[in-house]
């Protein structure tokens, strides 16, 4: 193999490819990225076992062929070398090694079978549509940080995504929650997705598939299965496995009967929430909302470093009500909101309160309280 390409398009490869590549691997094979190179193009494939991408760039390739080279390596050496060099990558395929040139650069790496490298087995995709990449983007952006962290509900552990009923008919929905807040956000649904399989897509995909839906002009064609799911574009394919479990029925958990409305500027929110909560060191601070008459005042007690209390001018017109919240949460939650205000659904200090983008309601958040 020989194959010839610019810096630039070769460190855009090798990113995609060596994220998805673990750092501690019990199989050395796992830890390569294996690069094929036939016509005009060159592609890199990595892999966990979990998640497949392949990424095809544009190539000058002098003698086809592929092999396999340490892809944390390789990234480092392409990631140093000087903007718009030409980066040539050449294997004879006896000496077990790769030579990487750039200008007077020269390194000789290790390389594995290619025999060896696992490819993830092509399903059946019993469901395919397309989607505009920031429709894509908007519904694992804004629910990816109610993902759950407990190993132990790992069927919590990444974003459902399905199909299903909404006022405004049928929408593509993405739900995530870790029990103690909840994320709920519906685009329209795309043709074809009618009959999709609900599949939670793991928490490491959506992170990676982020990269895939930067560009805005970008059309992504999604294939679903009971066991997989694929995202791709011409240059980039990114295959995973789903998570194998079953998603709780998230619609009990969202509250239908809160009544009491406030309404605030969603980034004086944020910031003053952020302000009073820097009195407490604790991770769980909780953060009290004092609400009476168009008047909220948030306010945190740590006895062991001081107090703090912020008033802000608000739309609220119920009954006085005192509740808490974990800060975290509530800057997570406010830190979603694209639109200027934010709607908050109270009913007691007890209940779980409903959130939305002023009259939005294709974005919904649950959060709980704390006793304060």
């Amino acid at each position: 193999m020989k194959v010839s390409m610019e810096r630039g398009a070769l460190l855009k490869a090798m990113s995609q490819a060596q994220s998805v590549v673990e750092r501690r691997n019990t199989i050395p094979i796992l830890a390569n990225v294996l690069i094929e190179a036939e016509g005009a193009t060159a592609s890199f494939r990595a892999t966990d076992l979990d998640i497949e991408v392949v990424d095809k760039t544009a190539a000058q390739v002098s003698r086809a062929g592929a092999s396999t080279v340490a892809a944390h390596t390789l990234h480092e050496i392409v990631r140093k070398l000087p903007d718009g060099a030409m980066v040539e990558l050449s294997d004879d395929g006896a000496s077990g090694r790769m030579e990487v040139r750039a200008g007077r650069s020269h390194f000789s790496l290790a390389t594995l079978p290619r025999e060896d490298f696992p490819v993830m087995a092509s399903s059946e995709y019993s469901c395919n549509f397309s989607a505009p990449a920031p429709v894509l983007r908007r519904l694992f952006d804004k629910s990816k940080f109610a993902i759950s962290t407990e190993e132990t509900r790992y069927y919590l552990n990444g974003v459902y995504l399905h199909s299903a009923d909404a006022t405004s008919g049928r929408v593509l929905r993405c739900v995530a929650t870790d029990g103690h807040r909840l994320a709920r956000i519906d685009a329209p649904l795309p043709a074809g997705a009618e009959d999709m399989p609900g599949v939670i897509v793991p928490r490491k995909t959506v992170g990676e598939l982020r990269k895939l839906l930067e560009d805005d002009e970008m059309t992504i064609a999604v294939s679903v299965s009971e066991t997989k799911i694929r995202f791709a574009t011409p240059e980039i394919t990114l295959t995973s496995k789903v998570i194998d479990g079953t998603f709780p029925d998230y619609s009990r958990v969202i509250p239908t009967g809160n009544t009491r409305r406030l309404e605030v500027d969603a980034t004086e929110f944020a910031q003053a929430v952020d302000r009073v909560s820097t009195i407490s060191s604790e991770r769980s601070r909780a953060v009290k909302m004092s609400l009476d008459d168009d008047r909220l005042i948030l306010s945190v007690n740590a006895p062991e470093s001081g107090a703090a209390e912020e008033e802000l001018a608000v739309a609220y017109g119920d009954d006085r009500l005192e509740i808490g919240f974990n800060a975290k949460y509530l800057l997570e939650i406010a830190g979603q909101v694209d639109r200027e205000n934010a709607v908050f659904l109270f009913n007691s200090s007890g209940d779980p309160t409903l959130m939305r983008e002023g009259n939005d309601e294709s974005a919904v958040y649950v959060v709980m309280p704390m006793r304060v």
